[in-house]
């Protein structure tokens, strides 16, 4: 049979497993768009000085 400890250890491990699990899916969906929307900033920003270095 479990004693208490070893199932505060699996609650741990699960609990661990989880916060993990939803950590990789946050990072996962949330860095693509941030380096994006970085890449395309930078694109209007040369596009800008380019301009306004042409007049």
């Amino acid at each position: 049979m479990f004693d208490f400890d070893q199932y505060l250890g699996f609650l741990a491990f699960l609990t661990i497993l989880t916060i993990g699990f939803w950590l990789m899916i946050f990072l996962v969906s949330i860095i693509p768009y941030w380096i994006g929307g970085q890449l395309i900033e930078n694109m209007k920003l040369k596009r800008e000085a380019k301009k306004n270095e042409n007049n």
